[in-house]
């Protein structure tokens, strides 16, 4: 842990607010957050948190700053597949989003989250190619996005800034 996160665990403490640290689900309502922990790595990147969860029969699949070999492993670790919402690690970065692992989970949309001219030039163009066959919104582009969600169906919004 650096010491920012230290920090924040202070204050959380402080203020006796819970703080969850390697938790595999977290309860909201009749909702499950899944949190797909594999290892201890190496990186900040695939130390973040991946969260799997279904909403009304929507697979959300979000990948938080995971980059290939935490990808790996899930893939060995969990049965994912047909996701419906992907949100795309390390925002569209070539660390992350192999074209082995988008065709593994076949996600039918993907949400990358980027700022416009950002200095690390994301999403890379190869990320985007292995996203080919999903439905690609980007915050750069797009906006704001909007998942309504009723009674099983999905609907997108966005938000062109």
């Amino acid at each position: 842990m650096n010491d920012l996160e230290l920090d924040v665990i202070k204050i959380l403490k402080e203020k006796n607010i819970e703080y969850y640290q390697n938790i595999k689900t977290l309860n909201i309502d009749t909702n499950i957050l899944y949190f797909l922990n594999t290892n201890i790595y190496d990186n900040e990147n695939d130390n973040s948190s991946v969260i799997y969860f279904i909403y009304n029969n929507i697979k959300f699949l979000l990948m938080g700053d995971a980059e290939v070999n935490k990808e790996n492993d899930i893939l060995k670790k969990y049965n994912l597949y047909n996701i419906d919402i992907l949100k795309v690690g390390h925002h569209g970065s070539n660390t992350s989003s192999s074209k082995y692992f988008i065709d593994k989970i076949n996600p039918k949309y993907s949400i990358i989250s980027v700022g416009k001219n950002n200095w690390y030039g994301h999403p890379d163009d190869e990320v985007l190619n292995n996203l080919r066959d999903t439905i690609i919104y980007r915050t750069d582009k797009d906006g704001s996005i909007i998942f309504k969600i009723k009674n099983d169906s999905l609907k997108v919004d966005t938000n062109i800034k």
